[in-house]
């Protein structure tokens, strides 16, 4: 198990726990049908079983982990029709939150999404001039990707509405660390076409919320999202 941050003794620190522990499962620190126990836990952020008891109550509520006995639990795995309705909730989801932004953004919102691409525009370029196949192009593309999540982040925000901020948040804790990976293991072959791909993706949902236009705005969040999750679904469950 990957060695989660100390955490300092406060009022809150059952909230600590849930936000650290669920951080783990999200980013795959703790893997998929991982066993861990509350000891183990309470050990790794250095504070007392009571609330890393209280964090767990709180993650099989949202389903991200499985009881498995009185002190011990299981980091939740999911069938592939499973994750097939997350990825579909989440599709649509993104998609309202683009409408939503072309509708509600401010102009210092879409200006830190302009800024978000041409970031990811500024590394691409670097990138031309990395050696394909190796290391340092798969770091330069995975910063690359980083800037574009930024960006997925900054529409979900200007979409101004909490619930469907709450309901994005509850959706992205499945599946997380396995799209990214499906994202490097799908441009694993032309590493660079297919992430100026999906730059050009972004770059036209972009556009479409700026100039105000939410049918297209979700049109092509809803397009990009369920091509990503296709991806995701592939990587799972190869046919």
């Amino acid at each position: 198990m990957g060695q989660l941050p100390h955490l300092a003794a406060s009022e809150t620190l059952g909230d600590q726990a849930y936000a650290a522990i669920r951080d783990a499962i999200v980013s795959g620190d703790l893997v998929r049908g991982q066993k861990v126990t509350e000891r183990g836990l309470a050990e790794s952020l250095d504070i007392s079983a009571t609330p890393v008891r209280e964090a767990l109550r709180r993650l099989e509520q949202d389903r991200l982990v499985e009881r498995t006995g009185p002190r011990s639990v299981r980091i939740a795995k999911f069938a592939a029709e499973e994750l097939r309705e997350f990825t579909l909730i989440g599709d649509s989801l993104r998609a309202l939150a683009a409408r939503l932004a072309a509708e509600k953004s401010t102009a210092a919102e879409r200006r830190a999404m302009r800024a978000a691409l041409d970031g990811a525009d500024a590394l691409l370029a670097r990138a031309a001039g990395i050696e394909a196949g190796g290391e340092e192009e798969r770091a330069a593309i995975e910063e690359i990707l980083e800037r574009m999540r930024a960006f997925h982040a900054l529409v979900d925000r200007a979409s101004g509405n909490a619930t469907l901020l709450h309901m994005l948040d509850m959706v992205d804790a499945f599946g997380t660390d396995e799209r990214r990976g499906a994202v490097l293991s799908e441009i694993g072959g032309d590493r660079r076409a297919a992430v100026e791909e999906r730059y050009r993706q972004h770059r036209a949902i972009y556009e479409a919320i700026a100039s105000g236009d939410g049918d297209l705005a979700a049109a092509l969040m809803g397009a990009h999202s369920r091509a990503a999750g296709d991806s995701l679904i592939a990587g799972r469950f190869p046919a």
